[in-house]
């Protein structure tokens, strides 16, 4: 195979090519950048194929589950299908959760697997798995190819459908015997599949409707979520809410896609959401929801939710309008298309009653915690938003820091916030940041974790140190499993010397050491901004901080699970 650095693909149409050289050329077609895999014999040929016919970058990560993180990273941050090659086996089964988190957060990954001879299927050979069936539930859609004549058409579908409509995760079982046999390549310019075509063009009538209600409202909002991120609405976003002068408040998913220092800001909703966010949904008269399916993190007790308001809910997903949350006026279709066709029909609205009580709530309840000579985390994202300007990518963990995160940082920028949401996983912050440093060079990339969280997938600090990636990655580490020990506080029997405090937490700046990446630890208040400054510094290098934190913290405001807005907990002192 000789590699042409010009068009790879010019002279390849028409031929008889093996399997392998057919895949790696469709993921030339496809215009793949950059595929992250953990290796094991059964990729080895394509691996080689990559490296002999492409410039299509490897990134090998030390782990199966670190490579569809880093994949789902570099999607969340770029917007671009994230690509993952696993081996067969356990190799396969190990994507698994990173699979199940990309298809809750409606992430576009294709993920190929290897798989045993087509012959040996159902014999319980070496390293087999049916991870078809597996990820079945957990996928948007998943192919066994079975022919080698099908590869480049399930190659393009996979793309297809990962990317468009709600976008989601794709996987392509490979047998390699498949791989070994030889079939003219042709890749197809697009494909029709029978039963999936998206809607993208909103309903002229549903879009009259909800501008009839909106025109008619006093105090509306808007509610943001993760479709408008994905669809690049953001500028039809702002317009709309500048245009009916409404507040604008976001899902977790959503964050960045409305700038978080400005006055119609809201900040985050839900069950940890600011009280003037969650108060200003329930005082509403009219709610519009854009990209985001409700769920019950954001909007509590459904049939409590928004009592007074007229719900119009614009989605490209009909199954996530009124799943949960009936609408008035459900429209369907791409969120860009459908605010360009609202924006023209709406009203400046004369809303200063309503936003004049709005301040007033943000003035009365605002976001607080208590300052100590200790480390507190909100102290420190404060600090770090000072520092970077907010014109960083902050890569959270799953824990109480990525709800001060959300709750402290005031993200100015959309896929700024990257974060696992519907699924909430441990574990995801170290390997999801080394795909958004792969992507993103021009901001610094800071991966927040708590202590557990952290050890889940510490062998990538492997992989972060190999591509010298500048990764900040901060560390809060209060020996207990923080957010989990606050439900056990609140809810529970305050059992915490059984379950809930980890004695065995190591030094995690030894663990950098060994890895070879610089490190700080920080345990008063008083070093965490020179502390912070060292870090940033570094520009081209990786750096790990441990915070020693006080655990005693809870998050606030809380609205418990099935409770409403009448339940909130503010907290703070």
């Amino acid at each position: 195979m000789e590699k042409s650095k010009t068009n790879p693909n010019k002279d390849s149409y028409g031929k008889n090519l093996m399997g392998i050289e057919i895949f790696v050329r469709s993921l030339i077609e496809e215009n793949v950048e950059v595929i992250f895999s953990c290796p094991g014999n059964a990729v080895l040929g394509i691996l080689d194929a990559i490296l002999e016919i492409s410039e299509i970058k490897i990134v090998l990560t030390r782990h199966e589950l670190g490579a569809v993180f880093s994949a789902s990273g570099y999607a969340r941050a770029t917007g671009k299908p994230g690509v993952v090659l696993a081996s067969s086996g356990p190799g396969a089964s190990n994507l698994v959760t990173g699979i199940a988190d990309a298809n809750m957060d409606s992430v576009p990954l294709v993920i190929f697997t290897a798989q045993v001879p087509t012959k040996l299927i159902g014999n319980e050979t070496f390293q087999e798995v049916d991870i078809v069936g597996i990820t079945r539930p957990i996928t948007k859609h998943n192919f066994l190819v079975t022919k080698i004549e099908e590869l480049t058409n399930i190659i393009k579908s996979a793309f297809y459908i990962a990317t468009t409509g709600r976008p989601g995760p794709v996987l392509v079982d490979l047998p390699r015997d498949i791989l070994a046999e030889k079939f003219t390549f042709d890749y197809p310019e697009k494909v029709n599949l029978r039963g999936y075509n998206p809607i993208y063009s909103a309903h002229s009538g549903q879009i009259k409707r909800a501008a009839e209600i909106i025109n008619n409202s006093s105090r509306p909002v808007i509610i943001a979520g993760g479709g408008v991120i994905i669809s690049n609405a953001f500028g039809e976003l702002r317009e709309l809410a500048r245009r009916i002068n409404s507040p604008v408040t976001t899902t977790l998913m959503g964050q960045g896609v409305y700038p978080e220092d400005d006055p119609l800001s809201l900040g985050m909703l839900g069950m940890h959401g600011t009280w003037y966010a969650n108060t200003t949904v329930n005082e509403s008269d009219c709610v519009i929801a854009i990209g985001s399916r409700l769920d019950e993190r954001v909007t509590g007790d459904f049939n409590k939710f928004a009592p007074k308001a007229k719900k119009i809910h614009i989605d490209i997903d009909p199954a996530s309008i009124s799943k949960n949350v009936k609408a008035d006026v459900p429209i369907v279709g791409d969120v860009k298309d459908a605010l360009k066709k609202l924006i023209p029909l709406v009203k400046n609205l004369n809303n200063e009653e309503w936003l004049s009580q709005i301040k007033k709530w943000k003035n009365e309840h605002p976001l607080k915690y208590k300052a100590t000579d200790k480390v507190c985390v909100q102290f420190v994202i404060e600090k770090l938003r000072d520092l970077t300007g907010a014109n960083a990518v902050i890569v959270t963990d799953v824990g109480q820091f990525q709800m001060w995160t959300a709750q402290f940082f005031k993200f100015l920028y959309p896929r700024t916030h990257i974060t696992s949401g519907g699924l909430g996983t441990m574990g995801f912050s170290l390997p999801a940041s080394i795909g958004v440093a792969t992507a993103i060079k021009d901001r610094p990339v800071i991966s927040i974790n708590g202590n557990r969280g952290f050890q889940i997938n510490l062998q990538e600090l492997a992989t972060i140190k190999a591509y010298n990636l500048p990764i900040k990655i901060l560390i809060f580490n209060d020996e207990h499993i923080d957010i989990t020990r606050q439900w056990q506080e609140l809810h529970w029997r305050k059992r915490f010397d059984e379950i809930l405090i980890d004695s065995s937490c190591p030094d995690f700046t030894k663990i950098a050491d060994a890895y070879g990446i610089q490190s700080f630890k920080v345990e008063w208040a008083s070093d965490v901004e020179p502390t912070l400054k060292k870090a940033l510094a570094l520009k081209d290098k990786p750096v790990l901080i441990e915070f020693k934190t006080i655990y005693e913290e809870n998050i606030y405001p809380y609205i418990p699970i099935g409770g409403s807005v009448s339940d909130i907990i503010e907290g703070g002192k």
